[in-house]
């Protein structure tokens, strides 16, 4: 059954993109804030759930304990939702799932850390492969400046960068949180619920930002009507649908599973091709093989 919920994984995820990209309308000032809300608030829903069924013994101190894994982990989303209004989802989710290569740089770095002739090779056919995209963002046909001006194409362009570097800042906090049980600043965990624990506070936390968020959107005077948000709302169910399905799809052959996993941007990339209709030149292609060679080749090193 693991290799269906990881394949069933990497599909929901490569979904959840391709409708985070339809709701991240260009025209819709605030529609990164609209995604937000509504991720926000079916997370809200799955955490109750959890907390009602799952039995994990949940201490509501874990909130603020684990609050700088979790606005690092919804800071980076809103950045990329905020990204998603300007950038094709071909060029931004390979950059966004940069995120694990700069969270290896950190354990060398913060942690001391060695990593093998392999992930260093992998790393950097990363960065020549970032290195082309940028270059290619400004040159002829595919020059965003010409058509967002140079200060918005400087910021739309920086996005999923700031996902990658806030997500991997996340993922480096993790490990001190979730590495080990005996050493985890949370309180009440076993091996057993304290991932359970983590992803509740999470999403939690996501919940009382997304009715922020609302408040703000209601001062400014934005509407949220429900029957426009759909295809947030349905971006929004795939991704809380593949966080349930990722547990299982880990939770026995976990080596093989995250390298499967973690080929979810080239699922976004064939998705956002066929459904968004977006055409990149030969040479974006080339250097978007680069960089998702980099992090499937991290991937089976990481199994």
């Amino acid at each position: 059954m693991w290799l269906f919920f990881t394949l069933a994984t990497t599909f929901i995820w490569g979904l959840a993109e391709l409708f985070y990209k339809k709701g991240a309308r260009p025209d819709e000032k605030y529609a990164h804030l609209k995604i937000s809300v509504a991720v926000g608030f079916v997370m809200g829903i799955h955490a109750i759930f959890t907390l009602l069924t799952g039995q994990i013994g949940y201490d509501f101190k874990n909130l603020l304990i684990y609050f700088p894994v979790s606005l690092c982990y919804i800071a980076s989303m809103a950045f990329s939702f905020f990204g998603m209004r300007f950038i094709e989802e071909s060029i931004s989710d390979p950059i966004e799932n940069t995120s694990g290569a700069i969270c290896s740089v950190m354990t060398v770095i913060f942690l001391g850390e060695t990593i093998g002739h392999l992930s260093i090779f992998a790393i950097v056919l990363i960065v020549i492969g970032i290195l082309g995209i940028g270059f290619l963002e400004n040159t002829g046909s595919t020059d965003r400046k010409k058509i967002l001006g140079k200060k918005m194409a400087a910021i739309a362009f920086a996005m999923p960068f700031c996902y990658a570097t806030i997500d991997a800042l996340g993922s480096f906090l993790d490990i001190y949180y979730l590495d080990d049980v005996a050493t985890s600043p949370l309180i009440n965990v076993t091996e057993e619920t304290i991932e359970n624990v983590a992803n509740t506070s999470y999403e939690l936390t996501f919940f009382v930002i997304a009715i922020v968020f609302l408040i703000f959107m209601k001062i400014k005077g934005v509407k949220y009507e429900l029957p426009k948000q759909r295809d947030k709302i349905i971006a929004a169910l795939c991704e809380t649908t593949g966080q349930f399905t990722y547990v299982f799809a880990m939770s026995d052959n976990g080596a093989i599973a995250a390298p499967i996993i973690s080929s979810v941007c080239v699922v976004s990339l064939l998705l956002s091709r066929i459904f968004l209709k977006e055409k990149l030149t030969w040479k974006q292609y080339f250097f978007l093989f680069l960089v998702i060679s980099g992090i499937l080749i991290l991937a089976i090193i990481e199994g």
